[in-house]
């Protein structure tokens, strides 16, 4: 689990206000427009305390989040309900892991939207990739809520969609659906706390950062990535229209010799992960196709390296991803 990055709330809205113009220029937009830019800012800006349910197949885990806005900015709390106990606090963006052995692990921040904050910043790449429509009225969680949905404009993105509470705009549930309209995945709040008097005890601004950690820890600590220019020489011929490379890495993986190369493509509601490694001929380097949920795994042999693409897309999008990564030289 992972905790959603947060900015400043001067610097959301002025991105929201920013990419919005011109992109919804058409009237018949604007009700739309309205709706999302709501959303996008109820997600940093809402007192919150719920129970969540995560659901693809028939696995289900059950999740508690408490979100929290003061003077010192954003604080949010990820618990798992089920399972072995799994524990992140974030302070705006300082990131802390408690995995189940009670020991507290600073953890590599990274830009990954998870639920309730699901909507991009920049919401002109919705609108360049999806349909978006204002659909039905329903009840979730006890709330009153408006539903969004997001056809994609071509076959190798899932359609979203999304059930935000009438009054805050807060998102209470989502879903992703394949070409059939059948539900692949769920993310829907079962009990929901808006404001009032939520607990903020957890809260400590003056956490240890992530380098106090590493030397009090230094076996516990999650190595950073380093950054990359140009993926190494390493090219993707065959993306889908609208995505665009988010960030470009060299990063160590749990069970990996040696670092692998990762590059991340968004349109703005899906994301497609490209990782590149040595074959090392371990019991994971095996090519194929596999799914969870939504999420689609394809690896492939490309010369002596493996790649593997993941992504919150159709099988024939992660195979085309795959099958186009080249090395083109540094």
């Amino acid at each position: 689990m992972q905790a959603a990055a947060t900015k400043p709330a001067f610097l959301l809205t002025a991105l929201l206000l920013a990419t919005v113009h011109g992109a919804f220029a058409d009237p018949l937009w604007q009700d739309e427009l309205n709706w999302l830019k709501t959303m996008a800012f109820a997600t940093h800006h809402t007192d919150y305390s719920g129970i969540f349910l995560y659901q693809y197949g028939n696995h289900v885990e059950i999740s508690r989040i408490t979100h929290i806005v003061d003077r010192d900015g954003e604080h949010s709390r990820l618990e798992s309900m089920d399972g072995s106990r799994r524990e992140i606090i974030r302070n705006n963006n300082k990131e802390l892991c408690c995995p189940g052995d009670n020991k507290v692990k600073a953890i590599e921040s990274q830009d990954i939207r998870t639920f309730p904050a699901l909507l991009p910043e920049q919401l002109l790449l919705l609108n360049e990739n999806y349909l978006i429509k204002k659909m039905e009225e329903e009840r979730v969680a006890g709330f009153h809520a408006h539903a969004i949905i997001f056809q994609p404009k071509d076959n190798l993105r899932y359609t979203h969609k999304m059930w935000a509470h009438g009054d805050s705009g807060l998102l209470l549930k989502a879903e992703m659906l394949d070409e059939r309209g059948r539900v692949i995945e769920r993310n829907t709040f079962l009990q929901l706390t808006i404001g009032g008097n939520i607990d903020r005890s957890w809260i400590v601004v003056d956490k240890p950062d992530a380098a106090s950690l590493a030397h009090q820890a230094p076996h516990d600590r999650l190595h950073k990535a380093e950054p990359l220019t140009n993926a190494g020489g390493w090219q993707v011929d065959m993306l889908p229209a609208g995505f665009r490379k988010v960030t470009e890495m060299r990063r160590p993986l749990r069970g990996k010799k040696s670092p692998v190369i990762q590059m991340v493509f968004s349109d703005g509601l899906a994301s497609i992960s490209v990782f590149i490694e040595a074959m090392d001929n371990d019991q994971d380097d095996h090519p194929g196709l596999s799914s969870q949920g939504a999420m689609q795994v394809y690896s492939k042999v490309t010369g002596d390296n493996l790649v593997t693409v993941v992504g919150e897309v159709p099988p024939r999008t992660v195979m085309q991803v795959a099958d186009s990564v080249r090395y083109g030289g540094q």
